[in-house]
C-alpha cells in the first residue's frame, strides 16, 4: 500500500483574501478537524492560531488515536494541519485579540491589527497550562520548573527530577523522564493515580519511578537554579528538575469579547451541536463543556466535526425560517 504523505507547507500560510464563510479561533485537534470538514462542506475556511497543534503536540506518544497505535503528538497535529491545507483550509499564525458581532456577521481582528470577517465563528481556543502557584514557581521556570516534558526531558539526563500529577499527562510524562533520568518522584495529592491503567502498570514496573501519594509541593528552593522541593509533610526532595503536569485552564478570555456564556469554572456551555449562547458562534475542544469533559484528542476531533457541521447549517440557512436553536 502507497503511504499517503502531505506537504505540510510553511510555518505561516500567506492569506489575502479577508471575507471568509467560516473562522476557526485555534489550531489544535478540534481547529483542524472543524477545517477538514468545513472545507468538504465547500465553506471557505480560514483557521487563525497563535500557535500549531495546541497542547497535543507536547504529547511525546499518542497511542489511543485510531489508526496510529504510537505516533508523538506533534507528527500527528502535522498531518491533521496537512490535511486540513491540502483541502483547501486557509492557516494563519495570528493571535486573535477580539471578535465583534454585527448584522452581516463578525468582525475577527488580530495582534497586528488584521480584520477578517465570517458568517459564523468557531472558537477551539483549548487550555493552557495550570501552574502550582507557590513560592519560588516563578523564580525556577526554565530553570528547573518545566511544563513540557516533551519539550524538556532530554536536558536531565542521568538527573533526579519530580513530576507533579496523577493524570494521564502526569503519567505520560514520567514514562518519558524514565528514558533519561536517573529517578523520577511522582508527587500527587490523592491516594492513588488516575491514569489509564496502561500507563499506571508501566510505572509500576518501572524501578526509577516511585510514587508519593498524599502530599502537596509547598514551596521550591535553590540559589541561580531549582535544587530542592519542600512538601507539605514535612519531606524536603532534592531535585533537579520539576515537570508541572496538573491539568489545564480553558482559555476563553478572546470568547468573553463576543459574549460567549462560559459555567463556573471558566469552560464555554455549548449544546449537542457545539452551539454556545451567541448565534453563529460554536465552540470545540477542551475548551467547551462537552464530551463529558474527557479532553481528548478523539473527543476534540468529534466537537470539531459537530461544531462545522451546525455552523455548515446555519451559513445555509442565513436569511431564512429554518434555522432552529435548541441552546441550553
Amino acid at each position: 500500500m502507497t503511504e499517503l504523505m502531505f506537504n505540510v507547507g510553511a510555518s505561516n500560510q500567506e492569506v489575502t483574501k479577508k471575507d471568509f464563510d467560516l473562522i476557526i479561533v485555534g489550531a489544535g485537534p478540534a481547529g483542524y478537524t472543524a477545517a477538514i470538514y468545513a472545507t468538504r462542506y465547500n465553506l471557505s475556511t480560514l483557521i487563525l492560531a497563535e500557535s500549531f497543534g495546541g497542547l497535543a503536540s507536547d504529547a511525546s506518544t499518542v497511542e489511543n488515536y485510531p489508526g496510529f497505535p504510537s505516533i508523538s503528538g506533534f507528527d500527528l497535529m502535522e498531518k491533521f494541519r496537512a490535511h486540513a491545507l491540502k483541502l483547501g483550509a486557509n492557516i494563519k499564525q495570528a493571535s486573535v485579540v477580539k471578535i465583534d458581532k454585527n448584522d452581516l456577521g463578525f468582525v475577527v481582528s488580530t495582534n497586528s491589527g488584521e480584520e477578517f470577517t465570517a458568517k459564523a465563528v468557531i472558537l477551539a481556543l483549548g487550555t493552557r497550562r495550570r501552574h502550582l502557584n507557590i513560592p519560588g514557581e516563578d523564580k525556577f521556570s526554565g530553570k528547573g520548573v518545566s511544563y513540557c516534558a516533551t519539550c524538556d526531558a532530554a536536558f536531565y539526563k542521568d538527573k533526579v527530577v519530580g513530576v507533579v500529577g496523577g493524570s494521564d499527562s502526569a503519567a505520560q510524562a514520567a514514562l518519558l523522564l524514565a528514558r533519561y533520568a536517573s529517578k523520577i518522584y511522582i508527587i500527587y495529592r490523592r491516594d492513588k493515580l488516575r491514569a489509564e491503567p496502561s500507563y499506571i502498570e508501566q510505572i509500576e514496573k518501572n524501578p526509577k519511578i516511585e510514587v508519593l501519594y498524599n502530599v502537596n509541593v509547598k514551596e521550591l528552593l535553590g540559589n541561580d537554579k531549582l535544587e530542592e522541593a519542600v512538601l507539605d509533610n514535612g519531606q524536603k526532595l532534592k531535585l533537579d528538575g520539576l515537570f508541572v503536569e496538573i491539568g489545564g485552564i480553558p482559555s476563553t478570555e478572546l470568547a468573553k469579547t463576543v459574549g460567549v456564556a462560559v459555567n463556573e469554572r471558566g469552560f464555554i456551555i455549548v449544546n449537542s451541536g457545539m452551539e454556545t449562547n451567541v448565534e453563529g458562534v460554536y465552540a470545540a475542544g477542551d475548551v467547551t463543556t462537552g464530551s463529558n469533559g474527557m479532553e481528548q484528542i478523539i473527543t476534540a476531533c468529534a466537537e470539531g466535526a459537530i461544531a462545522s457541521e451546525s455552523a455548515y447549517k446555519f451559513i445555509r440557512n442565513m436569511g431564512s425560517d429554518k434555522v432552529v436553536r435548541q441552546y441550553h
